[in-house]
């Protein structure tokens, strides 16, 4: 039964992918659905085992499953990949994680005829190479330090090495897991199970997972720190004045990868795992809700050709909302028991880099209530600016796909008030074995401590923030036409919307600086000699001197 829970989603892309044209559509769609429902349910009995019974899961050669943060990750992925389930054969196989480059190519790449697509496809397979590349060399770094590459080797090595081993290890990882949770382009469901579940989340399961290596790698640690703000601040800030739907979904997307990274940094697993949770149910609601309002109005993803949607898409409209309030992270929503607990957390480290990533978690919770709320004004409640032939042909979502937002924004609304003493804090029954934490990086008693104005504050400006973007959108336009139309409000707008530069600068310096090396390789045989003779002749001269 255990080992069902991985081969039954392999059964189900080989099923529909060999037998599809017997099946037909609604044949695989069922099999396809059915399997991963099952699939569903033997996870659920191995998370009691497990996470509760504390009892390892054996199969007769090896230990299988034994780790609490393993089982978090099968649940997520398993059910998120359940209520998006769109393209039969590769999201099936996708679930299961074999072969994953080859898999995220077909489904990223699936509209070939976009060029965009095309290229999105092509630079997820990349990055994820160069980020294995990484990976291997940490593989290595482990085999050659602690002699073998399992879990319960390393970790209980982990006190006994010299830190600079261990930190040159946990630097590798850390690299492989930026190049795991970039950002894809994909289709809607895909771009829903990827940003929600996956491939933007892999990354910092590695970290969590290699808990104990970064324990006693302090430098490590404070690498990922500082890479989380970074990525957090970056994100909210490009997020604030984006038009394309979709992609603001994806920029609080990284967002909350920042907010992620910075609880890994300072030694707070727990809370980024059960962030890691709540952040898959509210935005995989999210991703396919905006893809209800792209598919009714014409695949419209400008936001500003939009408007006045609450009458004809009332039941989208409902799902958005509840999507955008976990997201801000308001009481007593999902999000708010695991954002605000990491903001909690960092206030309560007493440290300079506790400080930073406590007001830069405040900044971006001030930014992401503002684009959240200004993506619901414009779209739902904003006027109407589609032409008159789109709204004609506009209809709310299909009694399925009603079932789907509802089971999501269910799970979205109690999520947080289940799990959150099931998850984090002193004594809980679970999640435990799998983590290592320092006794000085445990906060979790001084978290509850802290002045109560420094847990509120966050609260107060997200709601400061939603506030002042419904009155600006809604009836304070004239402000907003008055700050496009001065010198400094353009400036502001260009400054955010071009990613502060940073992109074309990264694509000049980097991507484009190899063109020249390029240039030496010219395909002629006596170019090549010259070089092995220059080679030769210069290391001739080195071992000489």
């Amino acid at each position: 039964m255990y080992i069902a829970s991985i081969f039954l989603p392999i059964a189900s892309s080989l099923c529909t992918g060999l037998l599809g044209r017997k099946l037909g559509v609604t044949g695989s769609n069922v099999v396809s659905v059915v399997y991963i429902f099952i699939s569903i349910v033997i996870i659920i009995v191995i998370s009691y085992e497990v996470v509760f019974s504390q009892s390892t899961v054996y199969v007769e050669l090896w230990n299988w499953i034994e780790s609490d943060i393993l089982i978090v990750i099968l649940i997520v992925v398993s059910q998120i990949s359940f209520v998006v389930h769109r393209f039969i054969l590769y999201l099936s196989a996708f679930t299961v994680g074999r072969g994953i480059g080859v898999l995220l190519y077909l489904l990223i790449n699936f509209w070939y005829t976009r060029i965009q697509a095309s290229k999105a496809a092509i630079q997820a397979i990349t990055v994820n190479r160069v980020g294995d590349i990484f990976l291997s060399i940490g593989f290595i770094g482990c085999l050659w330090t602690y002699s073998g590459i399992d879990y319960g080797t390393s970790f209980s090595l982990s006190p006994y090495i010299s830190t600079g081993s261990i930190t040159f290890i946990g630097i590798m990882f850390i690299i492989g897991a930026i190049s795991k949770s970039a950002q894809l382009e994909g289709p809607t469901p895909v771009s829903s199970i990827l940003h929600a579940a996956t491939l933007v989340t892999a990354g910092i399961y590695l970290l969590i997972r290699s808990s104990p290596i970064l324990e006693y790698a302090p430098d490590s640690l404070i690498c990922i720190i500082f890479v989380g703000q970074i990525t957090t601040i970056f994100a909210a800030s490009s997020g604030l004045f984006q038009n394309d739907m979709k992609r603001l979904i994806a920029y609080s997307t990284i967002s909350q990868i920042g907010y992620l990274v910075i609880a890994v940094g300072m030694s707070q697993y727990s809370a980024a795992l059960i962030h890691i949770a709540s952040h898959a149910y509210f935005k995989a609601l999210l991703f396919l809700s905006a893809g209800g309002v792209l598919h009714s109005i014409s695949d419209e993803q400008d936001i500003r050709r939009l408007g006045g949607l609450i009458a004809q898409l009332p039941f989208t409209y409902t799902a958005i909302i509840v999507g955008s309030i976990s997201l801000i992270a308001i009481f007593p929503i999902s999000g708010y028991y695991s954002k605000d607990l990491i903001l909690e957390l960092a206030y309560s480290q007493y440290t300079y880099t506790g400080y930073q990533g406590y007001v830069i978690g405040i900044l971006t919770a001030f930014m992401t209530a503002f684009y959240s709320i200004r993506l619901v004004c414009i779209t739902f409640t904003g006027r109407p600016n589609a032409s008159r032939q789109q709204y004609k042909h506009t209809q709310d979502q299909p009694v399925l796909v009603q079932v789907t937002f509802t089971l999501l924004a269910f799970i979205s609304i109690f999520f947080g008030y289940i799990s959150r003493d099931i998850m984090t804090g002193i004594g809980t029954d679970g999640l435990i074995s799998s983590m290592c934490h320092r006794p000085e990086s445990v906060t979790l008693i001084e978290a509850e401590f802290i002045p109560i104005t420094m847990k509120l504050i966050p609260t107060v400006i997200t709601i400061f923030s939603a506030i002042l973007a419904f009155y600006l959108y809604t009836y304070g336009k004239k402000y907003i036409v008055y700050i496009s139309s001065v010198r400094q409000g353009r400036a502001m707008i260009i400054f955010f919307n071009k990613n502060i530069r940073l992109g074309y600068v990264c694509s000049q310096t980097l991507d484009k600086g190899t063109s020249s090396i390029s240039r030496i390789d010219t395909g002629v045989t006596t170019s090549y000699a010259t070089y092995m003779l220059f080679a030769t002749l210069s290391l001739s001269i080195i071992t000489l001197f």
